[in-house]
C-alpha cells in the first residue's frame, strides 16, 4: 500500500513588474514515486484553466533550500532565511514563486518520514521495463 501526504500552502507569484499574488498550491508526496515531489496548481491560476502539476526530484527540493539547484525546467533558490523561490520553466515562460522556507521544510521532513534518503527503490514496474529494454537482461 503506498502512502500519499498533501500539504496545501500558499506561495507568492512574482511577476515582471516585481508585484506578488498570492498563489494556493498543494505539496503531495507519495512512496508510489519516491524519488519525486509534486505542485500542484488549482485551475482558477493556471493558463488553461486546468489543475497543473509540477513534479521534480526530492533531492532538488532539498537541495534548493540551502543552495540554488537546477538546470532544467524546474529551479529552487534560497531568498533569504525566511523564503524560497521555485521557478518553472516552461514553453510558455517562467514563473517565479515564493515559498515561506518553513512549510517547504517541514513538507520535507514528512515525506522523510514516509520513506527515507537513499532507501528510494524505483519499483518492480521499472525492473521489468528496464528487463524489456535490454532484452531480458538488468
Amino acid at each position: 500500500m503506498h502512502v500519499t501526504l498533501q500539504q496545501p500552502t500558499g506561495a507568492r507569484l512574482i511577476t515582471a513588474t516585481d508585484q506578488e499574488i498570492a498563489i494556493p498550491a498543494t505539496l503531495r508526496y507519495t512512496s508510489a514515486d519516491p524519488l519525486a515531489v509534486h505542485i500542484d496548481f488549482p485551475p482558477h491560476v493556471t493558463v488553461d484553466g486546468e489543475v497543473t502539476t509540477w513534479t521534480f526530484a526530492r533531492v532538488l527540493l532539498g537541495g534548493g533550500l540551502r543552495a540554488s539547484a537546477g538546470l532544467g525546467n524546474v529551479r529552487v533558490r534560497p531568498a533569504g532565511p525566511a523564503h524560497t523561490y521555485v521557478e518553472f520553466h516552461a514553453a510558455q515562460g517562467v514563473a517565479v514563486l515564493r515559498f515561506t522556507t518553513a512549510d517547504l521544510t517541514r513538507f520535507l521532513a514528512r515525506t522523510y518520514t514516509v520513506v527515507a534518503a537513499g532507501e528510494e527503490t524505483v519499483g518492480a514496474e521499472l525492473d521489468h521495463g528496464m528487463a524489456a529494454l535490454f532484452g531480458g537482461r538488468v
